[in-house]
């Protein structure tokens, strides 16, 4: 029996079982023992993860999912943890533990999923995974695209992103209404930042929300001094700054406040 794919989950399963064994292959499988992949379904995916050299968890928040899971693949049923990712306790599960993320990932919840990886960064190495083909451009969108955003710069900031390739809407079932997106993410070998990353992302928030504006507009509520504020950095708009750009920027509003 098949599980019925539900709107309100945003559910649409993968059935091309080439493009899984293509999502399968983006990993490296190295420096890390264990895989954790997202909203598994039906294990379309999740039968090539289980071929490679990691050991393979899956979270699924469907119950009907689960079951079909535990039926399917019995090596895996330790292995199915019935959550929400967006509300796990990353530590909980794998304590201390370096661990990559993969999944064809629901449409209504992926850039929540972006921001749960990179708040748990440090136990991330590598992530990758099918997205709705535009929020998969506006993840790796450099300067100077109008796609290039919040979630182009705080997942640059920390990770090597690549767009790899696209995905037609008939592998699905049922089919979504778009083009999927391909996309993989390896964490920098220096992923710090040298400036509180409360004020980055505050900056680069606070920058985009208000996109059309220069930045000596958009930036007013940090008070800048007068003398920061005639930078001409300060009369561009964020599309125009990479993401080393706003780290340089973020560390200077820092030590105007502080002088």
């Amino acid at each position: 029996m098949k599980v019925k794919a539900k709107k309100y989950l945003g559910q649409h399963f993968l059935t091309d079982l080439n493009i899984a064994s293509k999502i399968a292959d983006t990993l490296s499988y190295k420096g890390y023992a264990k895989t954790l992949e997202i909203g598994p379904g039906m294990g379309v995916l999740t039968q090539f993860l289980l071929q490679k050299d990691t050991e393979t968890h899956v979270i699924e928040i469907d119950k009907e999912s689960v079951a079909y899971l535990q039926d399917h693949y019995s090596d895996l049923a330790s292995r199915i943890i019935q959550a929400d990712f967006l509300k796990l306790d990353v530590q909980h599960y794998f304590p201390n533990t370096q661990f990559a993320v993969i999944g064809n990932f629901p449409y209504n919840i992926s850039t929540q999923i972006v921001f749960k990886v990179l708040e748990n960064k440090t136990q991330i190495p590598e992530f990758s995974g099918m997205f709705q083909k535009e929020v998969a451009q506006r993840i790796a969108a450099g300067p100077g695209s109008k796609v290039y955003g919040i979630l182009s710069v705080l997942s640059q900031a920390f990770y090597e992103v690549s767009y790899l390739f696209t995905v037609p809407p008939q592998v699905f079932n049922p089919p979504p209404k778009v083009d999927s997106g391909v996309i993989k993410l390896v964490r920098k070998k220096d992923f710090t930042l040298p400036v509180d990353e409360k004020i980055f992302y505050q900056v680069v928030k606070t920058a985009f929300n208000q996109r059309r504006k220069t930045l000596r507009n958009s930036l007013k509520s940090f008070y800048l001094s007068q003398k920061l504020r005639e930078d001409s950095i300060f009369a561009k708009r964020p599309e125009q700054l990479g993401v080393s750009e706003f780290i340089s920027l973020s560390l200077t509003i820092v030590q105007d406040s502080q002088a």
